[in-house]
């Protein structure tokens, strides 16, 4: 028997949304004057939220507009490397981190499954000890170079359930064999909280407070008094 435990990211692991801070934290390393694109950025989500865009079709569109068309990969790796650290000091639950050391004192392999993008996902993951990243992958030319495009799935609800089956075949791991508890503070995350043998519904908003109520799941708040946000 194989034990996973398997960690959402943003507002599970993090205090808050790592997307919009790693765009700006990317454009102020490259090209400050693209801060200057954030209020077109903000119309993006505006259009999101009337459903213009989807979740992909809004990081593809941020993307472009902070980062250009293209990143070499030498610089798509820098920058990934230097927002995991400031990710990792500022942004990260002191209770999670415990958490995680504790899964993996118990034996348990330690997979990160985020919609954020796994160029820096990846990073972040390596900071906190994961063994294993299944993340939104970002489209590269010949030359490795990171392109404005997402490759694939947007790793988000029913998808990200998906993404882990398949790294887990991948894997060479049957669900038969594997023991998976599984962690978010979203109700997106549903099909992959109900597909684990242990779901934990950790800082969750309301909705998932809800369906943890009505599905017997443990909820857990790894949020210090001043990261509590009320809903």
């Amino acid at each position: 028997m194989q034990y996973i435990a398997i960690y959402d990211m943003d507002k599970t692991i993090t205090r808050a949304p790592t997307w919009t801070t790693f765009l700006v934290h990317a454009a102020k390393r490259r090209a400050p004057w693209r801060l200057a694109l954030l209020p077109i950025a903000g119309l993006a989500t505006l259009g999101y939220g009337l459903k213009l865009l989807d979740r992909g079709a809004l990081k593809q569109v941020t993307q472009r507009l902070m980062l250009g068309e293209r990143v070499s990969h030498e610089a798509a790796s820098d920058l990934a490397q230097s927002y995991a650290d400031q990710v990792s000091h500022t942004n990260t639950l002191e209770a999670a981190r415990e958490r995680i050391a504790a899964d993996r004192a118990a034996g348990y392999r330690l997979v990160m499954a985020t919609a954020s993008h796994g160029y820096y996902a990846e990073a972040i993951g390596a900071r906190l000890g994961f063994d294993d990243v299944v993340a939104t992958q970002a489209r590269r030319n010949a030359e490795g170079d990171l392109l404005s495009l997402i490759e694939g799935e947007n790793c988000y609800g029913p998808a990200k359930l998906r993404m882990v089956e398949a790294w887990m075949q991948k894997s060479g791991i049957a669900r038969g064999e594997a023991h998976v508890r599984a962690y978010s503070d979203h109700v997106s995350d549903a099909p992959l909280l109900g597909w684990a043998d242990e779901a934990f519904a950790v800082n969750a908003h309301g909705p998932l407070r809800k369906m943890a109520i009505e599905r017997g799941w443990e909820m857990l708040d790894w949020r210090g008094e001043g990261d509590a946000v009320g809903t």
